[in-house]
Order: structure tokens, then C-alpha cells, then sequence
């Protein structure tokens, strides 16, 4: 398995070189055609963070116990990612958006609302609200406040799908740190695609 020229400014190790921990990871991350997202070989040095970050980005966009639609789930994701500038994040899941929405020119509507920081164009009521909650709390999260939540249960959200929203932010709050602070870009990655839902994590080796 060959690797493209090394896609951050830190090392990443390749697959070839990996070996123990580090290849038992690498061997459950992989994706379409054996390829490694430079998201999770970014924690190639510090193996033990990539298990972390997996476990927590499969709960929180691909695990059955959410209630919420994965596609509004990848909105969320993607209006976080924007709101930060995180360029991987954007281009991975608005490729993942498009493939669940299966409409190319929704999916650019949505683009359009989200890059222009109007999702109003596009959503409205319980959706909207969400929105707007998430790049409140990615852009000013001193400025939280208890009326921030009430605003939401009046849009109609339950504190179940608040909860989804409020952990899909702060995943993405994280990953886009990560990525934007190694300089990790896509090159080599193939786009849009997820793992497996999962409702367990017991097939993760823990160190």
C-alpha cells in the first residue's frame, strides 16, 4: 500500500511503515480501497488519540442511537466547518451531504446559504434554529446562555436533538483545530465516504 507525499506539516506515518498498535488502527480506519482519511493518520505519532477521535466521530455522526437524520447531522457538521475555515472538513462533508441528499442542486442552495452565513435561506424553523446554534457556539462560546437552549425547545427541538446538535459542534470544534493547526489537507483522501454505523466500540483494541 503506496501513500501520497506527506499531506501535513507534521509527520504523518504511512501505512507501510506502521506497525503494532499503530497497524491495528490504521487496519480498522481504512476506508474505500484501503485508503486512510489524513484526519486519522494525522494522529499516526500518538496512536492512542486517533482511537479517541474515531470512537467519538462515529457516536457522534453514525451511530443509531442518534435520532436526527445523518444528512442534517452533515449540515450541521458542515456550517461548523465553514464557520471555522476548516477547508478539509468543508470538502470532506459536503461531499457526504451531497451523496445522502442525492440532489445536486439542493446541495448547492445549501452551500451557498451556509458559505454566505444565511442558512434562512434554505431552512427554517426547528433546522434553522440548530443552525444557528451551532455557529453561535463556534464563534462566541463565552456568549452562551441559558436563553440560547430555550430558543431551541421553542423552534421545537427536544433536549435529545439539542444534545446531537451541541456534540456534532464541539466534534467539529475539535477536528477542525486538529486539521487546521497541522495544516492536514485532502490530497490522496477520497471524499464523502464514512464508516460503517457502529453500536459498539468493543472491536476497539484499548491501550
Amino acid at each position: 500500500m503506496t501513500e501520497d507525499a506527506n499531506p501535513a506539516w507534521i509527520r504523518l506515518v504511512p501505512y507501510d511503515e506502521s506497525e503494532g498498535y499503530l497497524r491495528t488502527l490504521y487496519d480498522r480506519v481504512k476506508g474505500p480501497g484501503g485508503k486512510i482519511d489524513n484526519v486519522m493518520r494525522a494522529h499516526s505519532l500518538r496512536p492512542h488519540t486517533m482511537e479517541g477521535h474515531s470512537a467519538l466521530y462515529k457516536s457522534v455522526l453514525h451511530h443509531t442511537g442518534n435520532s436526527m437524520p445523518v444528512w442534517f447531522l452533515e449540515c450541521l457538521a458542515v456550517y461548523t466547518s465553514l464557520s471555522n475555515r476548516c477547508d478539509y472538513s468543508v470538502a470532506h462533508h459536503f461531499a457526504g451531504l451531497s451523496r445522502l441528499l442525492k440532489d445536486e442542486a439542493r446541495a448547492g442552495a445549501i452551500y451557498k446559504a451556509f458559505a454566505a452565513a444565511q442558512p434562512e435561506r434554505v431552512f427554517q424553523g426547528k433546522e434553522l434554529a440548530l443552525l444557528r446554534y451551532v455557529r453561535k457556539l463556534t464563534l462566541d462560546p463565552q456568549g452562551m446562555v441559558e436563553a440560547d437552549i430555550a430558543a431551541l425547545r421553542e423552534a421545537g427541538a427536544n433536549d435529545g436533538e439539542i444534545l446531537e446538535a451541541n456534540q456534532v459542534c464541539a466534534y467539529f470544534n475539535y477536528s477542525n483545530r486538529l486539521l487546521n493547526g497541522l495544516g492536514v489537507t485532502t490530497a490522496g483522501d477520497i471524499l464523502g465516504t464514512s464508516p460503517p454505523n457502529t453500536d459498539s466500540l468493543d472491536d476497539w483494541e484499548h491501550h
